[in-house]
């Protein structure tokens, strides 16, 4: 226990000679000899802090139902990742219907613009009557008469990337990549579903609250490790041993491979995978998003910070195939959710324990974690250095 006293300790002098930030975290790209993430990066608050702006902030984020704002003049104001980032933000679709995210601040002094889901024809801040068009541009404000250089660029709203993929909406603050390479990988595997004809399913889309670090939820997403042992259910239909991982520079996919007789996809001529009983695709995209492909559908798991030891995990449903939707491996989405919760909660306590800092990976079962595991580090590490910068007056 000494040892670990001292460790901490060690980590705590580090910080204060580091202006208030975490010590940097070194994961190594080589699986066969890395290690995971220290325990401090579950429950230390400098970490998760950090994480706002060096993760999350420069990712892409679910945005909402595309099928929801369509109509001229809709606005739907939403915050981006609630509890964590807590971003204003709204959805605004102009008179030829073109969505826009744009920011739901006032540029004049920082009221909410847009307060309720509605038809406008203009925006205008209830606080001193500011108002812009429905792309976001400045249009007027009274009592403004004799303020030199006003208007300019600073008084529209800002507007925020957004992309369409099927029937999701992604937008970001400032994302590191593309959005077409982020989701480039999850094209090329499921393209050929009619997408655009999923229907959200509201009555099996809910919410889970759990006593976890964010990232410890996804590290049992990411491993497969855990499904013998913790799903038993699940390993009567997978076929654990042709289970595998395939990770890409932002994501991966687990190939979940069925035993004989059960539900399967019907797989297009030419697709990679044709000849295998694919049961489900598991897409991970770097750093909160779960895309879970069935052939009923797809389940999409949004991971939520909501503190150092908190999460809420959003599952929403788009069904494609009703007559499926009770059979084969993604029937049970709730019991299999159960089950994570429960082991993911017992996780959180023992990475409090002071006699635990790190593990090792298996380099045939945990592929998918320890990728996980190497980009939170690498953008952790990227936005402390940057913090440090800014700290010193480096700009």
């Amino acid at each position: 226990m000494a040892g670990k006293q001292t460790e901490n300790k060690s980590r705590v002098v580090a910080r204060n000679r580091n202006g208030g930030l975490p010590p940097a975290i070194e994961v190594g790209a080589d699986i066969t000899r890395a290690s995971t993430l220290p325990a401090a990066a579950y429950s230390d608050p400098a970490y998760y802090e950090l994480q706002k702006d060096a993760v999350f902030a420069r990712s892409w984020q679910w945005a909402g139902d595309a099928a929801r704002v369509k109509a001229p003049g809709h606005v739907l104001p939403f915050t981006l990742l609630d509890g964590c980032l807590d971003e204003p933000l709204f959805l605004s679709s102009d008179e030829s219907a073109e969505l826009r995210c744009l920011s739901n601040v006032c540029t004049h002094r920082g009221a909410l613009v847009v307060e309720g889901e509605g038809h406008l024809k203009t925006l205008r801040c209830r606080y001193h009557g500011r108002r812009f068009a429905m792309d976001g541009s400045f249009v007027s404000m009274p009592e403004f008469d004799g303020a030199e250089g006003f208007p300019s660029a600073a008084d529209n709203l800002p507007r925020l990337p957004l992309q369409e993929w099927g029937p999701l909406l992604f937008t970001g603050l400032d994302p590191a990549i593309s959005f077409e390479d982020w989701i480039a990988p999850v094209q090329a595997r499921v393209g050929w579903m009619p997408l655009e004809d999923f229907r959200h399913d509201p009555k099996d889309s809910r919410d889970y609250l759990i006593n976890a670090n964010w990232a410890l939820y996804c590290d049992n997403y990411l491993e497969e490790f855990h499904i013998p042992y913790v799903h038993q259910g699940l390993s009567e239909q997978l076929d654990y041993n042709a289970y595998y991982t395939e990770t890409f520079p932002c994501g991966s996919l687990q190939m979940g491979i069925a035993k004989p007789g059960e539900v399967v996809f019907d797989l297009p001529t030419g697709h990679p995978d044709e000849g295998k009983l694919v049961a489900a695709f598991y897409f991970w995209l770097f750093p909160n998003l779960m895309l879970n492909f069935y052939p009923w559908g797809l389940s999409v798991n949004v991971v939520s910070p909501l503190g150092p030891g908190r999460t809420r995990v959003s599952f929403i449903s788009y069904v494609w195939q009703e007559s499926l939707r009770d059979k084969g491996v993604g029937a049970s989405t709730h019991k299999v959710e159960m089950e994570d919760e429960e082991v993911v909660e017992s996780v959180q306590r023992g990475v409090s324990s002071r006699l635990y800092d790190r593990g090792r990976f298996s380099p045939r079962r945990e592929v998918g974690t320890h990728h996980f595991h190497h980009l939170l580090a690498q953008y952790m590490n990227e936005g402390r250095s940057a913090a440090a910068r800014r700290t010193n007056g480096e700009g």
